[in-house]
């Protein structure tokens, strides 16, 4: 049973009244600040040298008008990005954060490109479990089957944050994944193919198989072309959802990877129980994900409990990040056993190692 709370102990009345007031005031700072950073008002304050700007010098840069400045760095002020030092403007911790933190940029990116007017619609998609904030992008029934299709900057901004969070993790794990030395290994969810290349280029040996929707395998397909390694892949086009949809079987290992938090638990069973079907006896599935009950520091599941909400409204309407517990009660309904459970993986991932019983 989870116990957590991110508020301090004995935080008084008057604090969690102005806690209060944050969380309703929470969007305006949002675009104040993103507005601040990509206008490049930010910077122009941190290149000062830390003697700082005036709005009076501000305008005189032509970065400006002093209506526009004030209304727009006070917010800024009220959230600690920057600070006002006799009437000049010095950038604040939070505000070097916001101008040299990578996570931090690729997150509000990610919130205004995908998140921000999808998320009106937010409690229709919460009752009639459909991403209802959808079709403020495009007309699909999932994010996932127009990611090829986004328009831009949402095109951008999906993929630097999925890619920011996986890609800091494949470096470390793939001595797990051929910890078996598998000769037959199959990625379910390949998305764009990044661990794909990675993986046949660490394994001369092992052949690949590349489970995922069409338009996605295309995206993977270019990736391993690009690298010399198409031959050693098969292409599984799958639309998981399809509980009809087998998969190919005889394999090794299984690996996943960011995958299962794309669908309702309901679903998540489902694809179990065909992965296990599809490993050979004593084969192995690996899954690596992101648990928000699992991190070590409050900022990473505070960024993980609030990208939920973009699963409901945007991209597949029941699904979220979940409790690891979750994953480990649905695999070993599907008969498989846990191994071990490997936490810390690059920005907040954790890796858990599945096998299925030898016959």
């Amino acid at each position: 049973m989870t116990t957590h709370r991110f508020s301090p102990p004995g935080q008084k009345a008057f604090a969690a009244r102005f806690e209060a007031q944050r969380i309703a005031f929470g969007p305006v700072v949002f675009h104040c600040v993103r507005l601040a950073w990509k206008r490049g008002w930010l910077q122009a304050i941190a290149d000062s040298a830390g003697e700082g700007l005036s709005v009076a010098d501000m305008v005189t840069q032509g970065l400006g008008t002093d209506y526009a400045l004030r209304v727009v760095l006070e917010s800024c002020l009220s959230a600690g990005v920057v600070a006002l030092e006799a009437d000049r403007y010095v950038l604040d911790k939070t505000g070097y954060c916001v101008l040299t933190d990578t996570m931090t940029q690729v997150h509000l990116d990610f919130i205004h490109d995908i998140c921000y007017e999808g998320l009106m619609k937010l409690e229709a998609s919460l009752d009639e479990e459909a991403p209802r904030g959808l079709s403020v992008l495009g007309e699909w029934p999932t994010l996932y089957e127009g990611l090829s299709r986004l328009p831009e900057p949402a095109k951008t901004s999906w993929f630097a944050f999925d890619h920011l969070h996986s890609d800091t993790s494949f470096p470390s794990i793939l001595p797990d994944v051929f910890k078996t030395e598998p000769l037959q290994l199959m990625d379910i969810g390949a998305n764009t193919g990044k661990f794909a290349r990675v993986a046949l280029q660490h394994d001369a040996k092992v052949h690949l198989h590349m489970v995922d929707l069409p338009q996605q395998l295309a995206l993977a397909e270019m990736t391993l072309k690009e690298a010399g390694l198409r031959e050693r892949a098969t292409l599984h086009p799958r639309n998981l959802l399809d509980t009809q949809a087998e998969l190919p079987g005889g394999m090794d290992l299984v690996w996943m990877s960011q995958f299962l938090s794309c669908f309702s638990e309901g679903a998540m069973a489902s694809i179990l129980q065909r992965a296990a079907r599809a490993l050979k006896p004593g084969g192995q599935l690996l899954i690596l994900d992101t648990f928000w009950d699992r991190q070590r520091y409050d900022i990473a599941a505070y960024c993980l409990i609030n990208t939920s909400p973009y699963f409901t409204a945007m991209a597949s309407g029941n699904s979220k990040i979940y409790e690891g517990s979750v994953y480990i009660r649905l695999a070993q309904a599907a008969g498989l056993q846990l191994q071990d459970v490997r936490d810390g993986i690059g920005y907040s991932h954790s890796l858990m190692r599945f096998s299925k019983a030898a016959q």
